[in-house]
This record gives C-alpha cells, structure tokens and sequence, in this order.
C-alpha cells in the first residue's frame, strides 16, 4: 500500500477554505495517512507554496514525528515541540508553527502538503529551515505523499 495523505477539509486539488488561511483562523487543516512503508521511524511534513513571487515560500516545518503517529489534528498548536515528540521548524513567516495560505491578490496558488516517510530520526532543533529539514532527510527518504490545496484572494 502506497503512503496516502488526505484531509477532511479539503479534497486534492480543492479550494482550501477560509478559516485555514490568513483570511480566516490561520489555524492548520486536519491531516491524516495512511500505507507507512516497513521501516519507517519518523515522518516530516513540509507545506509550501511554488507560486508565490519570488521563491517557493514555506508555510509549515514538522519533522520527527513518530512512526506511529497517523494524523495532525486541525488548529495542531504552534509550539516548538509536540507532546508526541514532533518538531516544528520556521516558516518564511519567520515563526515556528503553520501558517495558512495568505498569497497577494491574483491568480490562483498551489499549497503542496509534502510528507515523508523517514527511516531515521533527524538529529535537528525546533526552527530549522526548510533547506536544513531536506538536507537532514537526505538519502533517509522511504516514500512521500502529497496533498495539493488551491487558495486565491
């Protein structure tokens, strides 16, 4: 069975809504997956968006989060550590936590929720970037999944 991510909010390729944005609550979607291949120690999960202007901006870091571990409740707190032992790293919000789709007025952008099934823990402190993240998971990475999410405003 192939690594799944899905969400209650939203199905892929849907409009993420309001209340998950910075027009809203700015609070995080609930997220849940399924098919975690054998071998499988942590998970990261790395949300951000290719369209923004200028580079792909980060909107959410988590890494370390246990194997057994199968779901982020919605509004996950934004603290530095979780009490499942999960990490969060800095966004391009410049703070740890989630932070929801807030694009300039335009076209239509793409949230891409990347998660990766890891076979190590990454030996890394709560507000590491998202390029410290992916250079730790290098030659880690068992499998990935991801969910993409539309918002425009």
């Amino acid at each position: 069975m192939a690594l799944s991510l899905t969400s209650t909010a939203f199905t892929p390729g849907s409009k993420i809504p309001r209340i998950y944005t910075c027009d809203g609550k700015d609070v995080a979607p609930p997220l849940t997956w399924h098919g975690s291949p054998e071998g499988t120690r942590t998970f990261t999960l790395i949300v951000d968006d290719p369209d923004a202007p200028g580079k792909v901006f980060t909107h959410w870091v988590i890494f370390n989060i246990p194997a057994s571990a199968h779901e982020l409740l919605e509004a996950t707190s934004r603290k530095k550590q979780l009490s499942n032992g999960a990490i969060q790293g800095m966004t391009d919000f410049g703070r740890i936590g989630y932070g929801g789709p807030c694009p300039p007025r335009g076209p239509v952008h793409r949230y891409h929720f990347s998660l990766y099934a890891l076979d190590k823990s990454l030996e890394l402190n709560a507000g590491a970037s998202k390029e410290q993240v992916l250079e730790a998971m290098n030659g880690h990475i068992l499998t990935k999944a991801q969910l993409i999410g539309l918002y425009q405003r």
